[in-house]
C-alpha cells in the first residue's frame, strides 16, 4: 500500500488506486447534497428523495460529461476504439455535458415524483457552483484544464506544490482552475447572501441566476484555456455557456413564467371557511351544557375555544374521558336534528367555487369534522359538486394543524405538494398548511378574532373570500416560502 505516491493519486493498493480528481468530485457532490438537503428539509417531500436524486444526477452526470468530451476531442479515434470511452481514468471529463445530463435526469426526477422542477433547481442549482469549485481542484492535481504558457515569475509569491504542479511539457500553465474554483464560490456567495437573502426573488429566479453566473465565468476563462474542446474553430465550452446566459437571461425576466405557469390547486377548510357554521357549533354545544351541565356558567371564551379544534378536544376540557365518545355521539345526532336550521354559507362561497370550477382550478376539502357532517352541510349548501377530494376526521389517523389531510388530498389527486393553496379561518388551520409548507391563506371571520389569524402568520389574511382570485393573479410559487 502507498499513500501519496504521486500528485494524482491518494492511495495504492495494489493494482487499484483512488485518485485525488474522484475525491474531489465526490466531496463537492456531498457537500452540495447536505446544503441542497437543508433547503429540501422545508418541503413536504420525502427527504430521502435528495439522496436519491443527488445519486441519479452523480451517475447521469459522469455519463454526460464523458459523452460530450468524447464527442468534441476526438471521436473517430474513440470510436476505433469504443472500450476507450470507458476509460474515464485516462481524463476527459466535460462539466457541461454533466450539467446538461444532470439537469435532464433532474427533469424527469421531479415529474416522477411531483415536486415543481423549478423549485428543486433553486434549491440545488446555487450549491452545484460549490460541488464545481472542488471539482476543479481534481483538475488541478491531474495537471488539466490549464491555461496559456505564462514565465516563472508569474508565480511568485505562489505556494510551490502549484507553481510545481503548473509546470507542465516543460512551461509553465497559466492555473485556470483556480480561476474558476474562485469564480464559482463568489457566484455562490452572491446567489445565497446576496440574491437570496435581499431580494423578492420568484421560483426559478435562484437557478437563473446560477445559469447566468456560470455562463459569464466560464464564458471569461474558457478564453484562458489552452485545452478547450473545440467545434470547427469556436470553443464548445463557449458556447454552451452563451446558451447558458442567454436562458438565465431570458428567465430572470419573466420570459419563460406564462410558459411553465401552474394552476394551483386549493383546499378549503369547511366550517367557518366556506359553511357558516359558527352558531349550528354552539347552539350544539349549548345543548349538551344544558343536559349535562346544567349548573355551568358559559362565558363568551368557552364559546370560542370551541371554534376549531376537534369534538374531543373540546368536550375534553369539561368531561371525564370516560364520557367524550358517548358525548361525541351525541353532539353528531344533535347537530344533524338542527343542521339545516342554522347552516348557512359564507359570503360569496358559492361565487367563488362556481367561478374557480369554471377557470379549471382542482379544489378540495380537508375538514377536522366527520365525513357525515360534512357531506351533509354539503348537501344542505348545494357544494357537493365543487370538490374533486374531500378529506375528513375519520379519513386521517392525525388531525389539524398536523399535515397529514392536506397532503393526503394532494396523494389523491396525485398533485404536487408545491403549489397548494390551503384556505382556513383559524390558526389550527393555518399551522396545518404552514406544516405542510403549503401556501396559507387564513379567512377572517369575526373581528375579535383577527389578530389571533394574523399572529399565526398566513401567507395573507383575507376579510371576503373573493380576495383569493386577486391574490391568483399574482406570481407566486404556491408554498409557504412563496418560491
Amino acid at each position: 500500500m502507498k499513500l501519496f505516491p504521486n500528485m494524482s493519486t491518494v492511495i495504492e493498493i495494489g493494482p487499484l488506486s483512488i485518485q485525488w480528481y474522484a475525491v474531489f468530485i465526490v466531496g463537492g457532490a456531498y457537500l452540495a447534497l447536505y446544503l441542497s438537503a437543508r433547503s429540501f428539509k422545508k418541503t413536504a417531500h420525502p427527504y430521502e428523495l435528495m439522496s436519491d436524486l443527488f445519486f441519479g444526477i452523480m451517475i447521469s452526470g459522469v455519463i454526460g460529461a464523458r459523452l460530450w468530451y468524447v464527442l468534441f476531442s476526438d471521436l473517430a479515434a474513440y470510436l476505433q476504439d469504443p472500450i476507450r470511452i470507458l476509460m474515464t481514468r485516462e481524463g476527459g471529463l466535460a462539466v457541461q455535458g454533466g450539467l446538461m445530463a444532470g439537469i435532464l435526469y433532474s427533469i424527469w426526477f421531479a415529474k416522477r415524483h411531483r415536486i415543481d422542477f423549478f423549485r428543486l433547481a433553486d434549491m440545488v442549482l446555487p450549491h452545484v457552483l460549490l460541488a464545481q469549485a472542488i471539482g476543479r481542484l481534481g483538475n488541478f492535481t491531474n495537471q488539466e484544464a490549464f491555461g496559456r504558457v505564462v514565465s516563472e515569475s508569474y508565480f511568485n509569491g505562489w505556494p510551490a506544490f502549484i507553481k510545481d504542479n503548473m509546470f507542465i511539457g516543460g512551461e509553465f500553465r497559466e492555473p485556470t482552475f483556480l480561476y474558476e474554483t474562485l469564480a464559482c464560490i463568489i457566484g455562490w456567495l452572491i446567489i445565497n447572501y446576496g440574491i437570496k437573502k435581499f431580494n423578492q426573488y420568484k421560483r426559478g429566479d435562484l437557478a437563473y441566476a446560477y445559469l447566468m453566473w456560470y455562463g459569464v465565468s466560464r464564458f471569461i476563462i474558457e478564453g484562458f484555456r489552452s485545452d478547450s474542446l473545440m467545434y470547427g474553430g469556436l470553443r464548445t465550452a463557449q458556447l454552451v455557456s452563451i446558451a447558458f446566459l442567454l436562458v438565465g437571461l431570458m428567465g430572470w425576466f419573466g420570459m419563460f413564467r406564462k410558459l411553465f405557469k401552474k394552476k394551483p390547486v386549493i383546499l378549503f377548510d369547511f366550517d367557518g371557511t366556506l359553511a357558516d357554521t359558527q352558531e349550528l357549533i354552539l347552539e350544539t354545544f349549548r345543548t349538551i351544557f344544558r343536559k349535562h351541565l346544567p349548573d355551568y356558567e358559559l362565558t363568551i371564551e368557552d364559546e370560542m375555544k370551541w371554534i376549531g379544534p376537534t369534538l374531543k378536544e373540546s368536550l375534553s376540557r369539561y368531561f371525564e374521558e370516560d364520557q367524550v365518545e358517548s358525548l361525541i355521539e351525541e353532539y353528531g345526532n344533535i347537530n344533524k336534528e338542527i343542521h339545516e336550521k342554522y347552516i348557512k354559507p359564507i359570503n360569496h362561497a358559492e361565487e367563488l367555487l362556481t367561478s374557480l370550477k369554471e377557470e379549471g382550478y382542482t379544489l378540495g376539502l380537508v375538514s377536522s369534522k366527520s365525513s357525515s357532517a360534512v357531506a351533509l352541510g354539503n348537501e344542505i349548501l348545494g357544494f357537493s359538486s365543487y370538490f374533486d377530494v374531500v378529506i375528513c376526521l375519520d379519513n386521517v389517523e392525525h388531525h389539524k394543524p398536523h399535515p397529514e389531510g392536506i397532503l393526503k388530498a394532494c396523494d389523491q389527486l396525485k398533485a404536487s405538494y408545491d403549489d397548494v393553496i390551503y384556505v382556513g379561518d383559524s390558526v389550527t388551520d393555518v399551522e396545518a398548511g404552514k406544516n405542510a409548507y403549503v401556501y396559507t391563506i387564513g379567512l377572517v371571520f369575526e373581528e375579535k378574532r383577527k389578530q389571533i389569524l394574523l399572529d399565526s402568520k398566513p401567507n395573507q389574511v383575507i376579510h371576503d373570500l373573493l380576495e383569493i382570485k386577486e391574490i391568483l393573479k399574482g406570481e407566486h410559487g404556491w408554498t409557504s416560502d412563496l418560491t
